[in-house]
């Protein structure tokens, strides 16, 4: 990296560190099979982001090609991240890989990527930013991802082809990437069953932003 990035890296990590450790823990809502679902799909999401887009995205730069990337997730996505980038940590625990698995191939990309990302709220981030702006991304990438775990049942009529079982509940992951020439912005359409989280449509359009 840069040094310029390094610096706002830096900065950005003392930030959130120093504001955590002040801060009471952060719980997590939800049951322990919703949270495990959630936590399936941001790091499936994660791993196909890092290992098959980033490099392509980056290419795509006209600023240096070896940005900081700011991740901006939930306090779960934030366990995601720092336990697929620490070192001997499961890649992709609870996706069809044993907790505690680590495949070895894997862990080039990982150490090459390492120091140069954080993982942070969306408020920590743009706490961070309105005082150090880049709105150019000169010095950074932005990719977020997170599940809406509650979509309000007005939204319910737009996902009508993929009608709902008894007691299950739509959710939505949202993920784009700014940074790297035009931004990027996804949706994909998912259901929670009470006990795991069922693809049902990558990529739609949503009806109503915001919700």
């Amino acid at each position: 990296m840069m040094p310029a990035s390094r610096e706002w890296l830096a900065g950005l990590r003392d930030r959130v560190d120093n504001a955590r450790r002040a801060a009471a823990p952060a719980g997590h809502a939800g049951s322990p099979a919703a949270m495990a679902a959630e936590r399936m799909i941001l790091a499936a999401h994660l791993r196909t982001w890092l290992e098959n887009e980033l490099p392509t995205l980056l290419s795509e730069r006209r600023d240096p090609a070896d940005p900081a990337i700011a991740i901006t997730t939930t306090p779960l996505g934030i366990e995601v991240v720092e336990s697929m980038l620490a070192v001997g940590g499961p890649l992709l625990e609870g996706h069809g890989v044993t907790a505690g698995h680590r495949d070895a191939r894997h862990e080039p990309l990982m150490r090459s990527l390492r120091d140069r990302i954080v993982a942070v709220t969306e408020a920590e981030y743009r706490g961070w930013t309105m005082r150090h702006p880049d709105s150019d991304h000169l010095l950074h990438v932005n990719h977020w991802s997170w599940v809406k775990t509650r979509v309000p049942e007005v939204r319910w009529p737009e996902f009508a082809a993929f009608p709902l079982g008894q007691a299950e509940q739509y959710w939505l992951h949202r993920t784009g990437t700014a940074g790297c020439g035009a931004e990027r912005r996804y949706c994909h359409l998912w259901k929670f069953t009470g006990t795991s989280a069922v693809m049902l449509r990558p990529f739609i359009v949503e009806g109503v932003k915001g919700m």
